[in-house]
């Protein structure tokens, strides 16, 4: 199983749509708050559809929760501030891909981490700032499901 990490997300149709990507793919999805939102907000809900009940989430207080709840062996900064590309990766099986909040981005003291395997970052035009968050998650997600032959999928 691959897991998506969403660090402080901030804006309920995301992670609506990221809960609905879980549940479609069987990838956990880990939540570090403070979230931009609450679980009960009626925009999540409905970006996520009827989904929620299929996906596996889980949340936690803050970031240092996660690393000792967690223990990833393998986790991928997915930010705009690297020149590595998302698909010059080998993904394995129990990987982590962290994105940040939708504004702001992760942090450096969270991408610099010695934790970090490698920060990885979707190739884009010079001088875009970003891509969607959701559409982002599913970009490089799916990259590494296609890398893993999509298991649990038909």
């Amino acid at each position: 199983m691959l897991n998506i990490v969403l660090y402080e997300p901030e804006i309920p149709p995301n992670t609506g749509n990221i809960i609905r990507l879980c549940a479609n793919t069987g990838m956990q999805l880990h939540l570090i708050e403070p979230l931009g939102f609450s679980m009960q907000d009626k925009m999540l809900r409905r970006a996520g559809l009827d989904y929620h009940e299929y996906a596996a989430v889980k949340t936690y207080s803050g970031f240092s929760q996660f690393i000792s709840q967690c223990r990833p062996t393998y986790y991928y900064a997915c930010t705009t501030k690297t020149r590595h590309s998302y698909a010059e990766v080998s993904y394995q099986k129990g990987d982590y891909l962290i994105f940040g909040p939708e504004t702001r981005g992760l942090p450096e003291d969270i991408r610099e981490k010695n934790t970090v395997s490698r920060p990885v970052r979707i190739p884009m035009k010079a001088k875009s700032r970003s891509i969607n968050l959701s559409n982002a998650v599913a970009i490089i997600s799916f990259e590494a499901l296609r890398q893993l032959n999509f298991p649990d999928c038909i």
